[in-house]
């Protein structure tokens, strides 16, 4: 625990932790909501997760244009406009009641407009500490996150079942403009510039340890998405049974990050992890039973802060720094597909089969999860004894040898 000390020393580190994690709490509450919002005006989980595909195509193709964009305008610019844009269509989907395709269509604006604060603050951390902390402060980042899956799912699941799922809608556009505004108030924002990128776009792609982790972390995100659904669907009207299973879920993974953050990184690590949330997927879906699913995901959640901590400690050393911003934006993107692609599919089988549909479409997702690290183990970095920092940016200094 004392390289999480450290990090915390840092001049900084732990202001931009909070705000940030505040600033992304929605999209830890934002799925939930949307999807108990739709099916309780269209009265339908498939129409819930059409609109949930819909904010993923939108946050597909945003993800890693906006991460570009902020080496070319800035992080601010870049924050703000998509900050008031995405409150916007939160807020409509909120307070209007529209035809499903009208409703598809803000959802895919709300994704489009999704303001990039993951990429931002990932491209930032390695300017605030030192090569030998920077895989410490990943693992701490992905077992702070846990925080908006353990706060995010309770919150918004009990004030939308239990109130109104409009209210739930409204504190997710609270927490985005609030936590917002703060993340891109502080001054770390300013000192921090991305290089703007020589490379055509896309062009981080060619790095096969960038589409490892994209590939990973959106079956591991939709793995996850499937749960929430499954977990609503299978406690309908008890929206804090259902919270509680999934807060559960998040305090395994919040502890495992924690507790094996500092473990080093060979390439067989990401399977590892993904097998644990595949196991514990795969015992959830065997007995909806409420304690046998908080059991069964506590230990699913065990290897999500871990998997994700990995992928960011991997993207980080196989990028120059003025990528980093696209190749987190393009990982994110992964992950953010995911989770609306994971909550259609989920919901589709659901009104199908009943709530296990969603827990074979997560044991599924969270299996191939395994597979794909595992068949390419050779294209990822073996960080033993290694740092975590991006690959310096150069570039050729002409000699007089006369």
């Amino acid at each position: 625990m004392s390289a999480y000390g450290a990090v915390l020393r840092a001049p900084g580190v732990a202001r931009i932790i909070a705000a940030q994690l505040t600033a992304r709490m929605p999209w830890g509450m934002v799925s939930l909501a949307v999807l108990l919002h739709v099916q309780h005006v269209h009265h339908s989980y498939g129409a819930a997760g059409l609109v949930l595909a819909g904010n993923g195509v939108g946050q597909a193709i945003s993800g890693p244009l906006l991460g570009r964009l902020m080496g070319v305008r800035g992080m601010r610019p870049v924050l703000i406009a998509t900050t008031a844009v995405c409150a916007a269509m939160m807020l409509l989907i909120a307070l209007v009641v529209m035809p499903l395709p009208m409703t598809m269509g803000v959802a895919l604006v709300m994704g489009l407009s999704g303001p990039p604060v993951t990429p931002a603050v990932r491209t930032i951390y390695p300017k605030m500490v030192n090569s030998s902390l920077l895989t410490p402060l990943f693992s701490l980042d992905a077992a702070a996150q846990e925080l908006i899956w353990v706060l995010g799912p309770v919150l918004i699941t009990f004030v939308s079942t239990q109130v109104s799922t409009v209210l739930g809608l409204l504190i997710c556009a609270g927490f985005l403009v609030g936590g917002g505004a703060w993340f891109i108030s502080l001054p770390e924002l300013g000192r921090v510039r991305i290089p703007r990128s020589k490379r055509r776009f896309g062009i981080v792609l060619r790095r096969p340890t960038i589409l490892v982790a994209t590939a990973t972390g959106f079956l591991l995100i939709g793995s996850y998405a499937a749960v929430e659904a499954g977990v609503i669907a299978a406690f309908p009207g008890q929206g804090v049974e259902a919270g509680i299973i999934l807060a559960i879920s998040s305090v395994g993974s919040l502890t495992a990050g924690l507790a094996f953050g500092n473990l080093p990184l060979g390439p067989w690590a990401l399977a590892r992890r993904m097998a644990v949330v595949f196991f514990g997927v795969a015992l959830a879906a065997a007995w909806l039973n409420f304690w046998w699913m908080a059991l069964a995901l506590a230990i699913a959640g065990a290897g999500i802060a871990p998997a994700l901590a990995a992928m960011s400690t991997q993207v980080s050393s196989s990028v120059k720094f003025s990528d980093t911003a696209e190749a987190y934006g393009w990982v994110n993107t992964g992950q953010l597909i995911g989770a609306g692609i994971g909550s259609a599919i989920a919901g589709g089988l659901i009104d199908g089969h009943g709530a296990v549909g969603a827990f074979w479409v997560s044991a599924a997702a969270a299996g191939v999860g395994i597979l794909v690290p595992a068949a390419f183990v050779r294209w990822l970095p073996d960080m033993r004894g290694k740092h975590a920092g991006p690959i310096p940016d150069t570039e050729p200094i002409p000699l007089d040898l006369s």
